[in-house]
């Protein structure tokens, strides 16, 4: 009995009282400041550009990385080898790197080759300016968390047991069937913890599209203490919402991991 009364003390969450008390007090002052009800108010803006960044984005990165995923694993090796030359190259440049080339020299690129290619048949040219700075910045970051996600996918995939994909190709099923049935099911439990960090990541990474002047949570941020010079008040209010929303996010995702392992057991 005596091990078992530590361990449920050690483990009971103090750290996650410690930060709703923080976040409580901060709400308060939110609420009885008028300096902090003015900053909450501006700050709450860019809330809605910040999940649709980071939704937008981590659903075009899984579903790229899906793909490089199984290209990695096909059996030509021209296709293996190409995906492997795209996620080490996009794994190597940082993401604000990637963000300002895919912004500022990609985007120009790909629109001077659509000129060129479509001038002949008699289109309306598209001008750079016309593709917003948001979505350059959402491709930038499917680009970037693609190449992470696919060794994710990869991972899981793996470690499936090859005798339950033979046993399924005994029983006919085609390859999408042994996919859906068989692989996918088995390769989510263990690629969960890892493709949910990245999603908690991508919430974090989401603050860099403020360098291309997106109204986000950070950029509302840089405005507002730039305006009102009160850069404590307005960075503890930016960083209690990225709290909040990647806190809210990893006790969601540990939960469902819990779930998962008890619907297994």
């Amino acid at each position: 009995m005596g091990p078992s009364r530590k361990t449920s003390t050690t483990d009971f969450p103090w750290w996650l009282v410690v930060l709703g008390l923080a976040g409580a007090y901060a709400f308060g002052q939110a609420l009885t400041s008028e300096v902090h009800a003015q900053v909450l108010s501006v700050l709450s803006q860019g809330i809605g550009i910040t999940l649709l960044v980071t939704v937008t984005g981590f659903a075009g990165a899984s579903a790229l990385g899906l793909l490089l995923a199984v290209g990695g694993l096909s059996r030509f090796l021209v296709i293996r080898q190409v995906v492997k030359f795209y996620i080490e190259v996009i794994r190597g440049i940082p993401i604000i790197v990637l963000l300002l080339y895919v912004a500022f020299a990609g985007v120009p690129m790909l629109v001077e080759a659509w000129n060129f290619l479509t001038g002949p048949l008699g289109l309306e040219p598209v001008r750079t300016r016309d593709i917003s700075l948001l979505w350059r910045a959402v491709t930038a970051l499917v680009l970037a968390y693609s190449a992470f996600l696919a060794e994710v996918f990869r991972a899981g995939i793996v470690a499936v047991d090859p005798g339950q994909i033979e046993a399924a190709k005994a029983l006919g099923l085609n390859g999408w069937l042994r996919f859906r049935l068989i692989v996918a099911p088995q390769a989510f439990r263990t690629i969960l913890p890892p493709y949910g960090n990245d999603f908690i990541a991508m919430v974090k990474d989401s603050s860099l599209v403020s360098v291309l002047g997106v109204t986000d949570v950070t950029q509302l941020g840089k405005v507002t203490a730039a305006g009102n010079f009160r850069y404590f008040e307005t960075y503890n209010l930016v960083a209690l919402i990225y709290l909040t929303l990647t806190v809210t996010l990893s006790l969601g995702l540990s939960r469902l991991e819990r779930h998962l392992r008890q619907s297994k057991d």
